[in-house]
Parts: structure tokens; sequence; C-alpha cells
């Protein structure tokens, strides 16, 4: 690795805007802002993914690998990510930086605390339900209904025993009511964070935050606790951006890390903003498959924030495809072009979807070393006949090298005029955003309301927030909001369960099928595969 200060001039950061974290970890601070104001923007490029399953597509690969090749290309690129939950960590996925001679270091300290912004945000979500609890407690001059308080706890672990608890059990406790946690990549505090555009913005958004009702029905918000400066004292570091480095020494902006099954999926506005002055191309990604993730930064993040995209690349490797054709996971490395085939429905609504946006879609087929060249031939065949350009993408194992091809099919694409556009207009009801999503993106017949998602969304619209956009919260393995749904099915009906204001963030979260904001570890949690060696290096994470 190199010193983070020699990666900074490599982008153009002059030392006196780093506040360093030991010798390849910095913070960015909002000087940076401030001197780059007045230099243009770099084009902006979005890595999505078809729906993501057992075998892994590599999205944070392929944008870390693409990233490397545009630099070795001579075209002046930073990378864009999410930071790390250890929920997935410790669970089912293991470490988020890449692989192979594609990843961002020190991978260990960004998988693990990094610069501590989870641990913050964490902080500043409780110090807001402690304040609650202590408002009620203590008189409760706003006659906040305690079983209307909707604001739980977060802690950055999956955690299925904490779903649902009892608080205040004991004398001198409080009053006993129900809550839970949400996983801190769930947070609305996350969320506030990823889309603001500075501290002074944040601390507005941390105003507006929802915790409750009165009993007349009124809604109590984290500025009448007067909770929203202590949040913002706890979030006053978190809120500037980290920056890191590629094996290669590309700069790589790290920030946030909200999940796109069930909040945005999309690194902070802040770190896309500053790495847009910062690069000529600016690579980023969104997360699981392009029917959430991709159409929550369109919808979502570049409708807030006033970006305006240049591209999408979709990445499709043959074995997602046969997965979603019907293979089971055991038997994906064997040859199956029918089962391909079948499964290339998943990958033609993905690219279909992205079109909707008005952008340059390109598409980055991910190989793997065992993947059969004429199983790769079928899905560059079936893009050419979508009129799709399409590359392999081999930078896990050449790096920069691999994703020559890659690189040069995105220059090309980005050549190309960008007509950017969201899917839905602000002025249709909250309901009619959810149907268009749900017809025209996922394959779906309708929407099927539970009464009192029903309510909550004719309560929402009288308040005045039927004009935000809305947040789909749904199973990231299927178009439909039942992951045993594979391919691209159609006719189904998704079930809305559950929905929330979310207005500090700007928008509805709409919870479809069984979501739950609080994961399980799986049978056998990464965790167990872990060792801490007496050297202190750490086996097992990557």
């Amino acid at each position: 690795m190199k010193p983070i200060y020699e990666v900074a001039a490599r982008a153009g950061i002059d030392e006196e805007h780093l506040e360093l974290y030991g010798k390849y970890k910095a913070k960015l601070n909002p000087s940076l802002t401030e001197e780059h104001k007045d230099r243009p923007d770099g084009k902006l490029v979005l890595v999505t993914a078809v729906n993501p399953t057992p075998a892994g597509e590599g999205k944070t690969l392929t944008t870390i690998g693409l990233a490397q090749a545009l630099n070795a290309l001579g075209t002046k690129t930073v990378a864009a990510l999410r930071e790390p939950s250890l929920g997935p960590c410790f669970g089912m996925k293991g470490g988020a930086t890449g692989g192979g001679r594609a990843q961002i270091v020190p991978a260990e300290d960004i998988n693990l605390h990094f610069t501590g912004d989870l641990h913050a945000i964490s902080s500043a979500h409780n110090l807001l339900a402690a304040m609650i609890d202590n408002h009620v407690y203590h008189g409760n001059a706003l006659r906040l209904d305690p079983k209307r308080i909707v604001w739980k706890r977060a802690v950055d672990m999956n955690d299925r025993g904490l779903r649902s608890i009892v608080t205040g059990l004991g004398a001198g406790n409080g009053l006993p009511q129900e809550s839970g946690f949400l996983i801190t990549s769930a947070s609305e505090v996350m969320a506030v964070l990823c889309l603001s555009e500075n501290a002074a913005d944040l601390k507005e958004r941390l105003k507006r935050i929802v915790v409750g009702y009165t009993t007349e029905g009124e809604a109590v918000t984290a500025g009448d606790l007067h909770a929203a400066e202590g949040m913002a004292i706890l979030l006053k570091d978190a809120v500037k951006p980290n920056l890191v480095q590629t094996l290669d020494g590309t700069p790589v902006i790290v920030h946030g890390g909200p999940f796109a099954n069930i909040a945005h999926g999309c690194s902070s506005v802040i770190g896309t903003k500053t790495a847009l002055k910062l690069g000529d191309v600016v690579v980023t990604e969104a997360g699981f498959g392009a029917e959430l993730g991709a159409e929550k930064f369109f919808d979502i993040k570049c409708r807030q924030a006033g970006l305006q995209p240049d591209a999408a690349v979709l990445v499709v490797t043959a074995k997602a495809l046969k997965y979603n054709g019907g293979v089971p996971v055991k038997e994906l490395g064997e040859e199956n072009p029918e089962a391909l085939k079948a499964g290339l429905g998943n990958m033609r609504r993905h690219l279909r979807n992205l079109r909707r946006f008005g952008v340059p879609v390109l598409a980055a087929v991910n190989r793997f070393a065992a993947d059969p060249e004429s199983e790769l031939r079928l899905i560059l065949d079936a893009c050419a006949e979508l009129g799709v350009p399409a590359e392999l993408s081999d930078v896990w194992a050449e790096g920069a090298a691999g994703g020559e091809a890659l690189a040069r099919a995105l220059l090309r694409a980005l050549e190309q005029p960008s007509a950017y556009k969201p899917l839905y207009g602000l002025t249709p009801s909250l309901k009619d955003k959810i149907g268009t999503i749900v017809t025209e993106l996922y394959g779906g017949s309708g929407v099927d309301y539970s009464p009192a998602a029903s309510k909550a969304l004719a309560d929402f619209e009288r308040r005045g927030f039927g004009g935000l956009p809305v947040c789909m919260a749904k199973t990231p393995y299927s178009f439909s909001d039942q992951a045993s749904l594979l391919g691209a099915p159609e006719g189904f009906a998704v079930s809305v369960s559950r929905v929330s204001l979310s207005a500090g963030a700007g928008f509805v979260v709409v919870e479809t099928g069984n979501t739950m904001t609080m994961p399980g570890l799986p049978k056998a949690p990464a965790a167990q595969r872990m060792t801490l060696e007496e050297d202190g290096t750490i086996e097992g994470l990557l």
C-alpha cells in the first residue's frame, strides 16, 4: 500500500485537506469541497448487477477493477463505494472489499471498524431512542403516545433475537413498551447521512425525523425533542468521506453503507460529489440487483442530489444465469447451456429496465476461471441481440489488464449523450409510484396492501408527504417479493405489509413480503471460519 497522502496527491488532494487515520486511511475535510467547488464534474457511472445468487456476482469487484482499468488507460478515475457492515461480514457474505487483484485496501480495516462511521451512526440513532424514552419518563410534555412510538434501536450486527423486544421492565426503568432493533444499515440516520449535502443539511434532516405520534395523532420529530444537535455532534466526523486505495493505488472514496433491500443502497452524496470534482470519471455502485439498488440510485439519490448519471454497467455471470435457470448451487460449475438460456430472461429484464432511465447501458460479463467459453459466448450474443455492448471482465485474476476491454467499451458509451430521467414523477400518489415500480420494473401484475399499510399511506399524504419518492424493501433474490421466484417472473402480485415514513431522508419505506430490517445469522455464520493469528493477521475475513 502507498501512504495515503500519495494516493491523495494522485487525486489532486493537498495534504491540508486530509485528516489521517494511520498511514493508509484518511477523512476528507470540507475545506476540499470549498477549494474544488468551481471545477467541472466528471462523468458518473453506476455499476449494478442481476439478482444476487449464492455464487456471487462480483459487483464491487467489477467497480474496483473498472476504475483501475480506466486509470491504466489514462482516464483520471475515482471510485465511490459503500462501507461494509459488520452484520454481513460476520454473517453470510464475509468481507466486501473486492477480491483477487481488484481490491480496496486496507481490507481488514475497511471491513471491520474502519474510521468508526457505522458506530457513530449507531450511537446517534440510539441517543435519539434514549431521549424519546427519557422525555416520556419525565412528564411527556409533547404528549407522545407510547403505543405510537416508531423509533427503534440500532446495532451493526445480525441479531434476530433483537427484532422484537420489551423495554422499561423493572421498577424505575420507565414505561414498559414493545420495541426492537434495526441493523444500522437500515437506520434512517444512515440514510440521512448518505443523502445530506453537508453538515448543515445533515442537521436539518435530523430535525425532520419522525419518532412517533401524539395522542391526538400529530407527528413528533427529533427536532421537537431537541435531539438533532446531540446527534450531529456524534456524527461530526462520520459526515466526512473516507479516502482509501485499490491495490494499484487508484483513489477510492468509501462513505456510508445503507443496504439496498431495506434501505436506499447507495454511498453518500457527499462522497460522490467530492469524487466528481476529483476525477474525469467516477465509478460507483448500488446494492443488490438493478431493480433495487439501481432503481433507488436513479429515483432517490440522483433526484434528491441533482446528479446526472452518464452510464450504467450491468454485471452478469454465467453462474447467476444458470441459477436463475433452475440449476442448484452445487451444480453451477457444470456446463449447462440450456439452463443458462432459460436464465437469460433475468439479464434481459435488467438491461431493459436500465434503459428506461435514459442512460447508455453496457454489460460486464464477470468471468470465473472454470466458465465454459460456450456459455460466455451465449451471454455476449444475447446482449448483442438487444443492442447492448458487452465485454468479458477478468479483473479478479488480472486487475486493470483484465478490465481493459470493458473500460474501452465504457469510454465509448460515455461519448453518447445521457438522457437520464427518473422512472416516475413525484406528483402521482404514493400507491401510483409503488404500482409503477412493481408493474414496469418488476414485471408484476399489481400490489396487494395490508389494511394498516393502506391507512398509513393515506395518512402520509394527508400530512403532506405524498410528494416523496418510495424506497422499496423486498427480497433481493427475485424481481418479486418471493425469493423462490427466480428468472423473470410475470403476473405476480406484490404484497405490501407495512410502510413507514423517513421524513429526514426524504422517502417513504415500503416493506413487502416478509422483509426483515434486522437480519439473522445463517446456520454456519462466516464468523466461525475466521481466526486471529498471533501476529495480529486475520484469516477467513476476505
